[in-house]
């Protein structure tokens, strides 16, 4: 499992107020007698489970190869892009634990005019604002726990090789002209624009501000050429576009007919100098879009183009937000189709995170700042809530409260809750010591079926990139799990001593085995939780990077395995109401305290 673990703030706040206990979890402190004794404790790590081991795929193991968009660096990333790329990771991090070869791509597009006015309004040069915003995003992806493999960036020099080779292929095939284009410009998109997609007064419906009349000496690529072979492409395969409401738009779009357009700006100075005219600049789209393959070049002196492709083109997914489907639907697969090579296998156009009913966006000035969420919340809450509540593909609207209602719920009760007051009992009944292994341990036990069950939904809503209800089945497996501590009660069963204190020491195997297996399951979205649940469960570092999908199995844990001491893997998130009832609860108890006490003390009589 390849992993980047970002140990940020999370780490620190979970060793800090524990989670809410249940008043039944208090009770645990009790001295019960007889415990479960043993005679010498192993030492630790004597009884660890040998987990599945594929620290890298091997070499004939299948590519799944994936890319987000390349970011615009006009300003710093919003959370509408950290969105994209949590969503990726995780779709990464999936494919990984299958044991397959993941290049996950990422980067930044930083040529336009755009980021030309941008530089210029900070009293900087493109290079110095472009190299300032690229690191930002870098960073975020740390804090996130991107785990990306490749990060490309369009004003690298190897970049630039490619866009020329693939250019002049276009060329040499007869899609390139030179004309004159006079139309309305959105300068925000970076796009000339249709009349019957703008609004009133010419507004672009995205930005919302009027396009600007242009009239350029342009290059044009010869787009409307390939109209038949687009409607072809998505009637044979119709998984090309996805989800499927997103195809019915790009067929839509193609129906009307589609026009030429233009690769070329005379009025752009920083971009790509077209190949033989150095009076024009390449457009930052035809720019942009090949980066998804100079992000293969690797460390090439003469980064070549058929080389390029053959380490690692087709890429299996492209995920991006539906405001540009159709760069990547339309026109980047005309390009590629001009250049000789092979289509992605499926482009992915998710909606758009909204704020006050309004898609987040720089350009709208309207964004909600990761930095801050990740800030104030840690990276797993954030990775977590995004990906559980918005149904991927859909929109979704942020709400501050409902982002601590949902983090709180499941992943500090439901599961967090469920590991500390487990291995509380176990500390206290079973000195921190596994009494049998977890596949005796669920003999006959329909729980163990049930789970399994869970395990193969999540797996197959991962696999269909339903990300939201890949977290509700994990969820449902720590529901399980307390009912199933509930209903048995091993807090009692451990005070009658005997077969019941045995059976009751049985039953936290069985739990600890299912918290086990929600790690695993749910890594791919909380990687730092997971490992965390995983340390608890007495596991090394090297074990936890080794485990795999197949780790999800039932069996993992091993009698006489030693547990880590209980502490809390997930701090429960108090908002700011309940930290004012607090000091109102807690002046109100010091100015009652001598009545407490003498009331205390007549009940006590």
């Amino acid at each position: 499992m390849a992993v980047r673990i970002n140990c940020s703030i999370q780490n620190t706040l979970c060793l800090l107020n524990p989670p809410l206990f249940s008043l039944r979890y208090r009770a645990f402190t009790l001295k019960l007698k007889p415990q479960l004794h043993f005679g010498q404790i192993p030492s630790r790590g004597a009884f660890f489970c040998t987990c599945s081991t594929i620290d890298i795929a091997p070499p004939n193991a299948e590519r799944f190869v994936l890319t987000t968009p390349l970011y615009y660096v006009n300003a710093p990333p919003h959370m509408g892009s950290a969105y994209t790329t949590i969503a990726a990771d995780a779709i990464a991090r999936f494919q990984r634990l299958l044991g397959k070869k993941v290049i996950f791509i990422t980067g930044t597009d930083e040529h336009g005019e755009k980021i030309a006015t941008a530089a210029m309004a900070q009293g900087s040069t493109p290079p110095d604002h472009c190299n300032l915003i690229s690191q930002s995003y870098k960073t975020l992806w740390k804090d996130l726990d991107i785990s990306y493999d490749k990060f490309i960036r369009t004003t690298d020099s190897k970049h630039e090789a490619i866009v020329k080779e693939f250019y002049s292929r276009v060329l040499a095939n007869g899609d390139i002209y030179r004309a004159d284009y006079d139309g309305l410009y959105c300068v925000n998109c970076e796009e000339y624009k249709d009349e019957k997609e703008l609004l009133d007064n010419n507004c672009c419906p995205v930005h919302l501000k009027p396009c600007v009349s242009r009239k350029e000496d342009n290059y044009f690529f010869a787009l409307s050429k390939y109209q038949k072979a687009l409607e072809e492409t998505l009637n044979k395969n119709p998984n090309f576009v996805q989800p499927s409401f997103r195809l019915n738009e790009v067929q839509s779009w193609i129906k009307r007919g589609l026009r030429d357009f233009s690769i070329s700006r005379a009025s752009v100075d920083w971009g790509i100098p077209v190949p033989e005219d150095k009076t024009q600049t390449i457009y930052v789209w035809f720019d942009a879009l090949l980066g998804y393959i100079s992000a293969l070049s690797d460390d090439q002196e003469q980064p070549d183009l058929l080389e390029t492709v053959s380490s690692g083109w087709p890429p299996s997914l492209h995920l991006i937000g539906k405001d540009i489907l159709r760069f990547h639907a339309v026109y980047w697969p005309a390009m590629l189709m001009s250049a000789g090579l092979s289509l992605p296998k499926m482009v992915f156009g998710h909606g758009f995170l909204t704020k006050d009913g309004m898609k987040m966006g720089k350009s709208l000035g309207n964004t909600l700042e990761p930095n801050d969420l990740v800030s104030k919340f840690g990276t797993d809450a954030v990775r977590y809530f995004f990906l559980r509540e918005v149904e991927f593909g859909n929109d979704g609207d942020y709400s501050e409260e409902r982002f601590i209602n949902i983090v709180n719920a499941h992943l500090a009760n439901t599961i967090g809750n469920l590991l500390n007051r487990t291995l509380g009992l176990l500390k206290k009944n079973c000195q921190s010591i596994l009494v049998v292994d977890s596949i005796l341990a669920a003999e006959g036990n329909v729980f163990k079926d049930n789970v399994e069950k869970l395990v193969d939904k999540a797996r197959t809503h991962y696999e269909n990139l339903s990300l939201s209800s890949a977290c509700e089945a994990v969820l449902e497996i720590g529901n399980v799990g307390n009912l199933y501590m509930d209903q048995r009660a091993p807090w009692s069963l451990f005070k009658q001593g005997g077969t019941a204190a045995q059976a009751a020491a049985t039953d936290l195997v069985i739990i600890l085995e299912t918290v086990r297996i929600i790690a695993i399951a749910l890594f791919p979205v909380t990687p730092s939780l997971s490992w965390r649940i995983y340390a608890q469960l007495g596991y090394s570092r090297d074990q936890f990077d080794a485990a795999t999908w197949r780790d999800t199995r039932w069996g993992g844990l091993k009698g006489g395995q030693v547990m880590a001491q209980p502490k809390p893997v997930f701090a429960r998130i108090e908002n700011q109401t309940e930290v004012e009832d607090k000091g109102v609860a807690v002046g109100k108890t010091k100015k009652s305290k001598g009545k407490l006490k003498q009331a205390q003390e007549v009940a006590g009589a």
